[in-house]
């Protein structure tokens, strides 16, 4: 079983997006920067033409993310909330554009917002829908059902100056759990954890394993920098892939009997942990 874990090579590499764990969030005002982002260590790149971008500046931005994208460039686009005068103009902007991997539609509060959103889009385009507010958190099981979503993330830093909640990871632990359990009931992968503010690696890396301890699954990042540690925290280590590994082979070997109540939920596990090693190139330790 561990003869399954290849050696790959320490460079960027295309991720699924199921299971992207590093989000980078990237000015839409900086086109300069685009081809530079795009080959860093995040999993995933989100050009953001929503808060990024002064109101002034907003049809530029927007112009200069579809040229780059109709260029070949190959990225997510955070766009403006469905309730704003820029969503349909961003959406018209994006349409048809084959390298567009997907769209992180902001300030998401119903499903239906989704479900235009990507209709608009052809029906063809995945919908991260980010939960800043109090009304799409009270929604949240339903847009994680609507056609079109394809993970929820989390607006932390509007979400807390909706509600007035601290940053501390008590008050945010109410937030986090909902969209965990409301991605869950969408059958959706987990969701993706709001940004840390700062410089501190070791607050980013403190704050990351917040994340995974809470379940989440991804993290929007704003800056190149903070993407390997995000992506290290947010992986198996190898002393849990030794361990899948060795519970892999022990339940093959004894012909994938159940023994008793506890092996369901470690074989979940273990199946999960052996997905991600692999995806992500962890070793085992040996």
């Amino acid at each position: 079983m561990r003869s399954l874990i290849a050696t790959r090579p320490a460079r960027h590499r295309a991720v699924d997006p199921s299971i992207a764990r590093s989000w980078l969030l990237v000015p839409g005002t900086r086109p300069e920067s685009f081809d530079d982002m795009a080959a860093s260590r995040a999993d995933a790149v989100v050009l953001d033409i929503e808060d990024a971008v002064d109101p002034s500046n907003k049809p530029q931005a927007r112009q200069d993310v579809a040229d780059w994208l109709r260029a070949g460039g190959r990225a997510w686009v955070r766009i403006n909330d469905a309730l704003s005068p820029f969503w349909s103009d961003d959406l018209a902007a994006l349409a048809g554009i084959p390298s567009l991997e997907g769209i992180m539609l902001a300030k998401t509060e119903s499903p239906d917002q989704v479900t235009s959103s990507f209709d608009r889009l052809g029906g063809n385009v995945p919908v991260v829908a980010l939960v800043e507010s109090a009304l799409g958190m009270e929604d949240a099981a339903h847009i994680a059902r609507a056609r079109g979503a394809f993970r929820l993330a989390f607006g932390s830093g509007d979400f807390r100056r909706d509600t007035g909640m601290s940053a501390d990871a008590e008050a945010m632990a109410y937030p986090r759990a909902r969209l965990v359990v409301a991605s869950r009931v969408g059958n959706l992968p987990g969701p993706i954890d709001g940004p840390t503010v700062g410089n501190s690696m070791p607050t980013l890396r403190e704050h990351s394993a917040i994340t995974v301890s809470m379940g989440m699954t991804g993290k929007l990042c704003l800056a190149a920098e903070q993407a390997p540690v995000i992506n290290e925290v947010i992986c198996p280590t190898p002393s849990e892939v030794l361990w899948a590994l060795d519970f892999l082979a022990d339940f093959e070997g004894r012909g994938r009997v159940i023994r008793d109540g506890s092996d369901l939920p470690r074989l979940g596990r273990a199946q999960k942990i052996e997905k991600l090693a692999l995806a992500f190139g962890v070793h085992p330790t040996s």
